[in-house]
């Protein structure tokens, strides 16, 4: 039954309409992991020699189990945010002859084999491979190894029980902060109190079978919950939710471009990933704070040009870089409408430029670090507004993924194709090389008037470069209709 479901997935994959960017995109994060995994392989074969460095009179295991409740913790944290529970559609499924029991496994085993679990590995083996030729006994360290074994698979069963819990997330993190200040204070030594039990895995094999239990019994709990879950019925069970309405009667001012303006407005508010989107966005004006403030980093321009292009239009890449697949539930039903597609764009450009000019002016506190700081991002706020808001809507028209607004942020992939790491290149890598390049060559002034004056061009051809624009997606139109109502895309 197995071979059936990993075989109608291939498939899925293969059949779907972005297959092609679908394929190029898991090339370039294949490229990635393999470079992750390479960094997890040597430090975890150089970690035995760090440990020996920073404590020579004390057994590296012994100080390396000092400090994995802190591993645990964050491992399950990282997961928290970052792990995409493994789904499939199921519901055509539930209409054969396949059990229940068969599918709820199959989610499972998936989840198993994940990367996130190949990372501890990835890291954990080369340690004990070196403990090996240090002349550790080979019993405890292979027993050691699936002791490790059991709790990254532990922690990756009980993500699936917490994952949507908010109160889990309180409690991890409250945990981890309150470890971290007993042990700041010195009122009670986390690692002092937990290293014994991590070594007692490594000093005594017998105790590999507990972690192995928990992971077990993790698993089972798991499985009873997804196959009582696993029902047409489940599926179809209405949700109820208060409604929230407001007119944005302001709007009305944009004449035609009220109604789409409206209309992304509710979805930003309503949703939780395009609502997070704006959390950050406004979260990221503090990542200026990284840099201005080293001594390091100062009179360092071209950082400041990227700090620019980064924190002015955080939102524009964020939110910009999904248009329109934020409206693709429901997108094959405007094309089908007599609806301008023009005011369409402009509302999309219109709402990305507020955002654009927002975030400039929350920048503007760190011209307490110089004159310079605020001329660069307002060159770099104009350069968004002129050239980057027409250039991240035209890869818009490349985007045929269909986005689930109601999934959670964290981790969330989806809609993600190759076009999302095409757009880097011009958005942020060209105008830090034309500034850099500028900075060097001539002058700080060349580089900011260059970037103002390419943002200014683009506002004075704002209207060609829309309709240029708006016919590429009249061109793109019906394959995008065609990849947004694929929901395995």
């Amino acid at each position: 039954m197995f071979k059936i479901f990993i075989t109608l997935q291939w498939k899925s994959f293969f059949r779907s309409s972005s297959m092609g960017k679908g394929l190029l995109l898991k090339s370039l994060m294949a490229f990635f992991a393999i470079y992750m995994l390479a960094l997890l392989v040597f430090s975890g074969g150089t970690l035995y020699f760090v440990l020996k460095k920073i404590s020579p009179d004390a057994s590296p295991m012994w100080t390396l189990s000092q400090y994995l409740v802190y591993w645990v913790l964050a491992e399950v944290l990282f997961r928290y945010f970052m792990q995409k529970l493994p789904v499939m559609d199921i519901k055509p499924l539930l209409l054969q002859r396949i059990k229940k029991s068969s599918i709820a496994h199959y989610i499972l085993a998936r989840s198993g084999v994940s990367a996130y679990n190949l990372m501890a590995l990835f890291f954990f083996v080369p340690f004990g491979i070196v403990l090996l030729y240090q002349g550790y006994p080979p019993l405890n360290i292979i027993t050691w190894l699936f002791s490790i074994l059991g709790i990254v698979l532990s922690v990756n069963y009980i993500n699936f029980l917490i994952n949507k819990s908010e109160k889990a997330l309180i409690v991890i993190g409250s945990i981890i902060v309150l470890f971290f200040a007993l042990d700041y204070f010195g009122l009670l030594m986390a690692r002092d109190f937990f290293g014994p039990i991590f070594n007692g895995l490594f000093a005594y094999p017998g105790t590999v079978f507990i972690p192995l239990l928990l992971a077990l019994s993790a698993y089972f709990i798991n499985f009873k919950f997804l196959r009582n879950r696993i029902s047409l019925d489940e599926s179809l069970k209405a949700k109820s939710t208060e409604a929230k309405t407001s007119d944005l009667a302001w709007t009305r001012k944009f004449g035609d471009m009220a109604p789409f303006l409206q209309l992304d407005l509710r979805l930003i508010w309503r949703n939780k990933r395009t609502k997070s989107q704006v959390f950050i966005s406004l979260l990221f004006v503090f990542y200026g704070l990284i840099f201005y403030t080293q001594e390091i980093y100062a009179q360092m321009y071209p950082m400041y040009a990227f700090l620019g292009i980064f924190m002015t239009g955080i939102f524009l890449t964020n939110f910009g870089q999904f248009i329109p697949a934020w409206d693709s539930a429901y997108y094959n039903m405007m094309m089908a409408q007599n609806i301008p597609l023009r005011k369409y764009l402009e509302s999309k450009a219109l709402l990305i430029s507020v955002s654009v000019v927002v975030m400039f002016f929350l920048t503007i506190p760190y011209s307490y670090f110089g004159w310079d700081v605020l001329a660069i991002n307002f060159a770099t706020a104009l350069y968004n507004l002129g050239v980057n808001i027409p250039v991240i809507l035209f890869f818009g028209s490349l985007n045929k993924k269909r986005i689930e607004l109601d999934k959670s942020p964290f981790g969330n992939m989806q809609g993600t194709s190759a076009t999302q790491f095409l757009i880097i290149l011009p958005v942020l890598g060209a105008p830090i090389l034309l500034f850099t390049g500028l900075y060097f060559l001539v002058s700080l002034e060349a580089g900011v008037i260059a970037l103002s004056l390419l943002g200014l061009l683009g506002l004075l051809f704002r209207d060609k470069l829309t309709a240029l624009i708006t016919e590429q997606y009249r061109i793109k139109k019906y394959g995008m209709i065609a990849g947004f109502k694929e929901k395995n895309s």
